[in-house]
């Protein structure tokens, strides 16, 4: 028995296939800028890399929730929001 469109079941599975697909594309771009930044400073700089701080890394994981809230808020209806 299949399901008629439009119904919970294949809007959350699109939410979920985009979702997916965006944040791979997001990872490897960010993973490519890493990797060039890091590139450009060893050249300029010599030696070994150097590697990310722990306040950065808390700093970036901070961002990520804050971005995922920010996220999370697109699906609550105007006055849900906060």
């Amino acid at each position: 028995m299949t399901q008629p469109p439009n119904t919970p079941s294949d809007w959350k599975s699109q939410s979920f296939i985009m979702g997916g697909l965006l944040g791979a594309i997001f990872g490897l771009l960010a993973a490519y800028l890493y990797n060039r930044a890091a590139e450009d400073d060893l050249l300029q700089h010599g030696g070994q890399r150097s590697r990310a701080s722990t306040g950065d890394v808390i700093g970036l994981g901070l961002a990520g929730l804050a971005m995922i809230r920010q996220i999370s808020e697109l699906g609550r209806s105007d006055a849900k929001k906060r």
